[in-house]
């Protein structure tokens, strides 16, 4: 590849190679970041998202954007109420990577200490004359997986591939906590070992976002300096008491009324008996037939002649 390059004498801004070959940032980020660093002085401080905005750059481009601004310490934001209750962000981008502790101290006007790049150091001279090569074959196989830096293994899984329920439930809990307050970043290893003092607390009746807010709520104000350390810290300390199940009381069943000797049911036919509710003298058998008597029967009488008369007067006429 070929390459022509002429240094410009004026408008141009100067970039670190640092931002410029950044593995993690993309080109929109490196673009607005430049662009921010470009401004004159005396320049109306407005927000990021207009900046990006001139440059084309709207949706989900400026956010993923500023995204990565902040993860690789660029960009800072401080979001805070003022006196007549409402809230305000503030907004710190930087050409140089910082620390929370740093951007608080360039916000409020300090002098942020950059180390200055350490030079290489002289080696001394090798003890000895110079020794002849060695000619041979390249080392066998065995030997170059041997000074291999192999990467670290991957965590051992003994659930058998299944994570349970309210460990996961946990763990994204955890890993959710970063959209709150980016000091309470965690890496997916870091919310494993959590994970487990998270989900004692879904055990005993706590629901996720009540576990959210108590390890969101009331956080330092100069920061946190390990997420891990505060998050374990107010997991343990902070940890409700077990939920006692107390039985439900059981209903209290009325007595049962004693039980009545039998009696001798005086209506016709043989002689029987039955067991009265109450007071009754009769069986159930002669009560309903005795009622049927008093009500049905009649009324099937005078129906009947009431047909039949129909009957006869339809005959005569006829």
């Amino acid at each position: 590849m070929l390459r022509h390059a002429i240094a410009p004498v004026r408008r141009y801004t100067k970039a670190s190679h640092d931002v410029v070959r950044h593995s993690r940032l993309n080109s929109d980020a490196k673009i607005l970041l430049l662009y921010v660093q470009g401004l004159p002085e005396g320049a109306d401080p407005r927000p990021l998202s207009e900046h990006a905005g001139r440059l084309g750059m709207k949706g989900r481009a400026y956010q993923k954007a500023k995204q990565l601004l902040a993860e690789c310490g660029y960009l800072h934001e401080w979001r805070e109420q003022g006196a007549r209750g409402r809230w305000v962000t503030e907004q710190l981008l930087a050409n140089v990577t910082l620390t929370r502790e740093e951007a608080a101290g360039a916000r409020t006007g300090e002098a942020v200490a950059v180390a200055p790049p350490v030079p290489p150091s002289e080696r001394p001279p090798t003890v000895g004359g110079p020794s002849e090569r060695t000619v041979g074959d390249s080392p066998p196989k065995e030997e170059e997986q041997e000074e291999k830096n192999l990467p670290h293994p991957p965590p051992e899984d003994h659930t058998g591939g299944q994570t349970p329920p309210d460990l996961a439930e946990a763990e994204g809990v955890l890993l959710s906590l970063r959209y709150v307050n980016r000091d309470l970043l965690l890496g997916v290893r870091e919310a494993r070992l959590l994970a487990g003092a998270a989900a004692e607390w879904l055990r005993r009746g706590v629901t996720a976002a009540d576990l959210r807010r108590a390890l969101t709520t009331g956080l330092p104000a100069d920061g946190i300096r390990s997420a891990v350390g505060f998050l374990r810290h107010r997991l343990l300390q902070k940890l409700p008491a077990a939920k006692v199940l107390t039985p439900a009381p059981q209903p209290e069943r009325p007595a049962a009324p004693p039980r009545q000797t039998l009696v001798t049911c005086p209506g016709p036919g043989t002689e029987h008996v039955f067991r009265p509710r109450s007071d009754e003298t009769h069986c159930l058998r002669c009560r309903t037939a005795a009622a049927y008597e008093a009500t049905l029967q009649p009324l099937s009488r005078t129906l009947s002649a009431q047909w039949r008369t129909r009957v006869e007067e339809c005959v005569s006429g006829g």
